[in-house]
């Protein structure tokens, strides 16, 4: 579905940035060829290095995925290097453009860059370097996600040598199947989705039917819509984020009952979107609202590439105070989870997944553009929150120090915040439309000021210690005669 429903303007991939010290490294440098060798090593535990798509001739059918009889590793891992100084807003900057331009759907659908040149990032070693890499999202989400950095990373410093690599194309043992073999696939296929189809539907309606009576019990407020959710997005991105230590979000999380990390996340989320949205002018009465993917997978579709639902939940920008606001985003969570379980995660998927592939190419482009016209809005931005390795991982020998995450921006939903948590530390960052949101220094500035502003509220304050004066006997028994006195003059 994700190929149906993108277009120039907003190519749906997904992508990571890993930072990593080389001093961990053999001889504390890594080179771009032990680079390639790591890589071109691995091929073999990640389907979506070597796979690319297969169309078929008037959509009778999805595509396929193929290996890629000629792979060159060379063409998808690219080596780049910041202009000095090396700061920050450069590797930014570089990201975004990297970002806002689309893969080559003809080729597996990923592309990694190494980017040198960090020489002047806060709380960085010299010599660091990056690995970028951008994948569509048809191929991966979050929980495949993992198992892609499962496959490039290892858990002790280990090299590759530079020697392993042999340059040149590569085959993979599964050819394209024949014309004769697509076409009998094609009609069980159909088959196949048509009763997963009717059987989706039939089992969608009494589910809706159940979440209508349970939600006409509460009225709930349609999603206001801000600076991010006006028109159509455009093909040029920015990005930016900010680190946090997680045992500070464990912290925040244990001052409110029934709060977790996920709740903590939503609520620096919500202060910076409220932050940004009050300078601008922009910022509604009614509270804004997150689209949070859902795993969905099951033991049948285990190894799907990408099973994912979004649910929505108030992020209570309408809530001044940084606890309540917690608070509330908790009992939201709460609603919502609950609400998502009645209607089913999967109900809302269930049906375009499995709509023929003629009908779902020529329906999903225009239904799309319909709902841009609509001035309803499903919700104001997007929020994945992943939980990453809690130990050290290794690229090439390199320890990895840091990890961000980007993701799609869509037509009146501009904004996109992906979380990641690794190794004790947990980062904030944004993808959103550069003409929506031009000021991307400010916007992680917000997150930082969003979190600050939690933590102090909710910080526990010392209990303090009580003292016992010490008296001595004299002391003692002036005290009882002044009492005496009052008492006697009081009687008088």
């Amino acid at each position: 579905m994700f190929l149906y429903s993108e277009n120039s303007r907003m190519p749906l991939e997904v992508s990571s940035i890993h930072i990593y010290d080389p001093s961990t490294a053999p001889k504390g440098k890594v080179r771009f060829k032990e680079v390639l060798a790591t890589i071109d090593n691995r091929l073999d535990q990640a389907g979506i290095f070597h796979r690319k798509i297969l169309e078929l001739p008037f959509s009778i059918d999805h595509p396929y995925w193929v290996d890629d009889e000629n792979f060159d590793i060379e063409y998808h891992v690219r080596h780049i290097a910041l202009p000095k100084p090396g700061d920050w807003r450069q590797l930014m900057i570089q990201i975004s453009r990297l970002q806002s331009r689309e893969l080559d759907k003809s080729r597996p659908l990923w592309e990694a860059y190494i980017i040198e040149g960090l020489d002047n990032i806060k709380d960085l070693p010299k010599g660091c370097f990056a690995l970028y890499m951008k994948m569509h999202h048809a191929t991966i989400d979050g929980v495949s996600g993992a198992a892609l950095q499962a496959a490039i990373h290892d858990l002790e410093p280990i090299q590759a040598s530079a020697s392993d690599y042999m340059p040149g194309k590569r085959s993979f043992s599964d050819a394209a199947p024949g014309t004769a073999t697509l076409l009998a696939r094609t009609a069980i296929n159909n088959i196949q989705k048509s009763a997963k189809l009717a059987l989706g539907i039939g089992s969608a309606i009494p589910r809706l039917l159940k979440a209508k009576r349970a939600g006409d019990d509460e009225k709930t407020a349609a999603v206001p819509a801000t600076i991010f959710n006006r028109g159509r997005v455009t093909a040029n991105r920015v990005i930016d984020g900010r680190k946090f230590k997680l045992d500070e979000l464990r912290d925040i999380a244990t001052s409110v009952e029934g709060a977790k990390i996920n709740d903590v996340a939503l609520a620096i989320v919500s202060g910076a979107m409220r932050k940004y949205l009050d300078v601008k002018g922009d910022l509604p009465e009614e509270t804004l609202v997150a689209g949070c993917p859902l795993n969905i997978r099951n033991e049948q579709s285990a190894d799907a590439d990408n099973m994912v639902s979004i649910m929505p939940i108030p992020l209570c920008t309408d809530v001044e105070d940084p606890k309540q606001r917690l608070q509330a985003i908790v009992n939201g969570s709460r609603k919502a989870k609950e609400f998502t379980k009645i209607i089913g995660a999967d109900t809302l998927t269930m049906i375009p997944m499995n709509l023929p592939a003629f009908l779902a190419s020529s329906l999903l482009p225009p239904l799309i553009d319909i709902g841009v016209r609509m001035d309803s809005v499903p919700f104001n931005t997007l929020v994945s929150n992943v939980a990453g390795f809690q130990k050290p991982l290794y690229f090439c020998g390199a320890k990895m120090v840091s990890m961000y995450g980007m993701g799609p921006v869509v037509d009146r939903i501009g904004l996109f915040h992906a979380i990641f948590s690794y190794n004790g530390s947990i980062t904030f960052t944004f993808t959103a439309c550069r003409e929506m949101l031009p000021d991307p220094n400010f916007y992680a500035e917000c997150i930082g000021a969003s979190f600050d502003e939690l933590k102090k509220a909710t910080k526990k304050r010392p209990a303090r210690k009580k003292t016992k004066k010490k008296t001595t006997k004299k002391a003692s028994s002036k005290k009882v005669v002044t009492r005496k006195k009052k008492t006697s003059k009081k009687a008088s």
